[in-house]
């Protein structure tokens, strides 16, 4: 093997083993601690973000309109937003806050997963947009047997 070759691969090796270390997600369980605790929806969001100014266009929320076990609901969104942060929020469970996802530049936000909730209630998606304004979708459903209590 030539000296370049060695050379190349050698750099190109510490270069990938630096990049996984440079890559970190926000707490936001320690950085805002409030929004965890929030028994109201429209709490939990002006926590996060401060308002609870609502664009209500440009996300797509999917959830079924009966859930037959409130211990996994099944939800889906997405948005084409230039997005800093995607929340979900959830009214039927003592706490209101139920993730929130830090966007990276090249994420795409299209997102699937299970919620439980106790009752029947209502959901919102809450996009942070890099224009500093906030999208939402909200769906309301039925929860036949509630995931909190079986």
């Amino acid at each position: 093997m030539d000296r370049r070759k060695f050379l190349s691969l050698t750099l190109g090796s510490l270069a990938l083993a630096v990049i996984p270390a440079s890559v970190k997600a926000a707490d936001y369980r320690k950085l805002k601690p409030t929004v965890w605790s929030a028994k109201t929806v429209d709490d939990a969001i002006k926590n996060m973000y401060g308002s609870t100014d609502l664009v209500m266009k440009n996300v797509k929320l999917k959830a079924p309109d009966v859930a037959s076990n409130g211990g996994a609901v099944p939800v889906s969104f997405s948005t084409k937003i230039p997005a800093r942060t995607v929340a979900v929020f959830q009214d039927a469970n003592p706490e209101s806050a139920v993730i929130v996802y830090e966007v990276g530049e090249y994420d795409v936000t299209d997102y699937a997963i299970k919620i439980k909730m106790g009752k029947s209630g209502t959901i919102t998606v809450v996009v942070e947009g890099k224009d500093g304004k906030l999208y939402a979708a909200k769906k309301t459903l039925d929860v036949a047997l509630g995931g909190c209590e079986g």
